[in-house]
């Protein structure tokens, strides 16, 4: 008889995968992809804090990596308030978790993971 996967096991599941492409992307050095893999895993991983903080712990290390001062400072105060939030529940749906947007700025899903974050 086969298990059923409640939807919080597959949002776990594709935020696995999508660390596992990032982690992947970022040892061939292709910055652009391992962040963006980072921000739809920031946005499934939101409501648990250890992954929720391990997608800008990434974050702040390819900010690092490009000598983006912006991006380093806005991950390490993310990197602060992250978990926290995540515990108390308050996360902006959708937020892609990059320095270059708001941290309390709600965004539209993306058409593919918009049912795993309902």
């Amino acid at each position: 008889m086969k298990r059923k996967i409640g939807c919080a096991e597959r949002r776990r599941e594709a935020f696995g995968r999508e660390a596992a492409v990032a982690r992947q992307a970022l040892a061939r050095g292709d910055l652009d992809e391992a962040f963006r893999r980072l921000e739809r895993a920031h946005i499934l991983g939101q409501p648990w804090a250890g992954p929720h903080s391990w997608t800008h712990w990434m974050m702040l290390r390819i900010g690092w990596r490009r000598r983006d001062a912006r991006e380093v400072r806005g991950q390490l105060l993310r990197l602060i308030a992250g978990g926290p939030l995540s515990w108390i529940g308050w996360l902006p749906v959708g937020n892609t978790g990059g320095a270059d947007v708001p941290p309390t700025k709600p965004m539209p899903l993306p058409d593919d993971l918009a049912e795993l974050c309902r």
